[in-house]
């Protein structure tokens, strides 16, 4: 297995980045949320991990 497959996270911890799926598909999975809803966070409170959080009423 190489490094990229064992990484657990994305790998821009701290900016939620909907140009990489593999980073989409964490995200819609770590806040448990679409990709439409994941956009539209992103799209209203810019792509930090807290703000996108605090958006989404859930822990960061």
């Amino acid at each position: 297995m190489n490094q990229d497959q064992s990484r657990a996270g994305p790998p821009e911890a701290s900016h939620v980045c909907l140009d990489d799926a593999d980073a989409v598909n964490y995200w819609t999975r770590r806040f448990d949320v679409s990709r439409e809803e994941l956009e539209e966070a992103v799209d209203t409170v810019g792509d930090s991990v807290d703000a996108v959080a605090a958006y989404l009423n859930t822990a960061a």
